[in-house]
C-alpha cells in the first residue's frame, strides 16, 4: 500500500489536489472491492492513511519541482551575467 500510493504522488503530484482526492477515495473503493474495509470506521482510518501516504509523494514532487524551477532560474541570471 505505501510504495503504491507514494508512487502515485510522485507521479501525480503536479496536480497536487487531484492527487489526494485520488489516492484516497481510489484506495477505500479497492479497499471495498477487495473486502478489506467492511465498516465505516475502517474507510475512514483506510481514506485517512491514504491520504497521508499520497501527500508525501506529493510533497516530495512538490520539493523537487522547486528545486528544479530554483536550479533554472539561477542558471538563467548565471548566463546573463557574462
Amino acid at each position: 500500500m505505501v510504495p503504491t500510493l507514494l508512487l502515485f504522488g510522485l507521479v501525480a503530484g503536479r496536480w497536487w489536489k487531484s492527487a489526494l482526492l485520488l489516492g484516497c477515495v481510489g484506495w477505500v473503493a479497492i479497499g471495498l472491492q477487495q473486502g478489506f474495509v467492511d465498516t465505516v470506521g475502517s474507510a475512514a482510518a483506510a481514506g485517512a492513511v491514504a491520504l497521508g501516504n499520497t501527500a508525501v509523494g506529493v510533497a516530495v514532487h512538490q520539493a523537487l519541482l522547486f528545486c528544479w524551477r530554483y536550479l533554472v532560474a539561477r542558471r538563467g541570471e548565471e548566463a546573463d551575467v557574462h
